[in-house]
């Protein structure tokens, strides 16, 4: 299917008003590419007239955006960001926590989660640093744009090859290893899971919870 370059034009300024992404002349094979069986699901002669769904569909609103969506992510992401977190950050927030002089509380935001392997690195890294019998309370948001990367997320079930970016000590303390019908994945375990409440949020709008 082609698109004409008042129709590309069309997506760009919507998709932009409405997320903040900025497709340029050079991802328009992308929309194509993604928008296209969407427009064969629908039956839709063009993508004029599925610009003309999108506008008055909210619900084709979401599915579009899902679609045009890259999610990017990897289970310990920017590993030099950890390891200052490690070295520098939790060690002091702990000593502090244990000598009174501040509350025994984190709470952190993953704002752009994808299909949650950065909310869960971050979860795996407070519950070793911050215990719960030691009294220390974690609450992690994590929010994204797209409702089918949340859904993965929710369910924290990966491939078990994304388990290679998992430091050993964590893997083997938060994972669990499918078995049988469940061979070849993993998913994380339920103190993890616990920890993070998972939100759809639009960081483009004027407010958000």
């Amino acid at each position: 299917m082609e698109i004409t370059s008042r129709e590309f034009a069309l997506f760009q300024k919507f998709i932009h008003r409405r997320t903040g992404i900025h497709l340029p002349e050079a991802k328009k094979a992308l929309v194509v590419a993604r928008l296209s069986r969407r427009l064969r699901a629908l039956e839709l002669p063009d993508f004029a007239a599925y610009f003309e769904r999108v506008e008055r569909d909210h619900e084709e609103q979401t599915v579009m955006l899902d679609a045009i969506c890259t999610n990017e992510t990897r289970f310990f992401r920017e590993p030099r960001q950890f390891e200052f977190l490690e070295s520098s950050v939790l060690p002091a927030w702990r000593r502090g926590g244990d000598a009174g002089l501040r509350p025994k509380r984190v709470r952190a935001w993953s704002a752009a989660c994808s299909t949650g392997e950065e909310p869960y690195s971050l979860a795996m890294l407070l519950r070793t640093h911050f215990p719960a019998a030691s009294g220390w309370n974690i609450e992690i948001v994590a929010s994204d744009i797209s409702t089918k990367v949340l859904k993965t997320a929710r369910e924290a079930v990966w491939p078990i090859e994304r388990a290679n970016d998992i430091p050993a000590g964590y893997r083997r303390a938060y994972m669990l290893r499918g078995v049988r019908g469940e061979e070849g994945k993993m998913r994380a375990r339920p103190d993890v899971r616990s920890l993070i409440d998972f939100r759809s949020v639009n960081l483009n709008e004027d407010r958000y919870p």
